[in-house]
């Protein structure tokens, strides 16, 4: 019975699809990492309008309208933080009604899983990646606060004794938190994406090795290769020339 179990949780296909899914997800963040510093792309070009928004913000005094615009960012990471926690109780909750489960989903053989242990490692693993979400996105909101105090101490653009060189310093270092902020809530988005892909595999193993691939393309397309992608890249030019 034992070696039983262990040989089905140990199953070839089973290892594969893993093994598939984690190289999509790792891979392409290695990939969309290392090249969105040698070529143009979302997250290039959106950090240069966030330097471009920081060098704006040195030169008027009244920033009601940048702390807002934080704020928003804040409660988007908020959101998703939240919902987080509220999808991992669920899930949690699937480990009571195993039994119930696999029964419904026995009629369907497409998604009837082998064994209630396989049901439960999976749901294991979908618990593990909504709590990296949820770090992700919570580390996304403590950088958001860190933005905004450095907008409430930035120099106003009355104050004196302060070089030009030193506000654009200055600016960089806010767009830069920023930035690192934004990252860490597409890292927490990229995890829901590939959830999705993952829980393909209660359907079947091939349906998860598929749907991780199309995350990868669709996840390529939107960053390197969309419309929003090339009309912000044109904004950066024209932005460039007027300045």
């Amino acid at each position: 019975m034992e070696s039983s179990s262990v040989s089905t949780l140990m199953d070839p296909l089973d290892l594969t699809t893993f093994f598939v899914f984690i190289s999509c997800w790792w891979g392409y963040a290695f990939y969309a990492l290392y090249n969105s510093k040698r070529k143009s792309c979302l997250v290039s070009v959106l950090h240069q309008f966030r330097l471009a928004w920081m060098s704006r913000l040195l030169r008027r005094d009244n920033r009601i309208a940048d702390s807002s615009v934080i704020a928003n960012l804040e409660r988007s990471s908020l959101f998703f933080a939240s919902s987080s926690l509220i999808i991992i109780a669920g899930l949690f909750a699937g480990f009571k009604y195993s039994k119930e489960a696999l029964e419904v989903l026995s009629d369907i053989y497409l998604m009837a899983p082998s064994s209630r242990q396989e049901w439960e490692i999976k749901i294991i693993i979908l618990v593990l990646i909504f709590a990296y979400a949820f770090f992700t996105f919570t580390w996304s909101v403590r950088q958001y606060n860190f933005c905004s105090v450095l907008v409430g101490s930035a120099p106003l653009a009355t104050e004196r004794g302060i070089e030009e060189s030193e506000r654009e310093l200055y600016a960089m270092h806010m767009a830069k938190v920023c930035s690192l902020a934004a990252n860490q809530f597409n890292y927490g988005l990229r995890a829901y994406y590939f959830a999705m892909a993952f829980s393909a595999w209660f359907i079947g193993p091939y349906f998860c090795m598929v749907a991780s691939l199309l995350v990868v393309g669709v996840l390529y397309r939107r960053e390197f290769r969309s419309k929003t992608f090339k009309t912000l890249s044109r904004g950066l030019v024209i932005k460039s020339h007027a300045s």
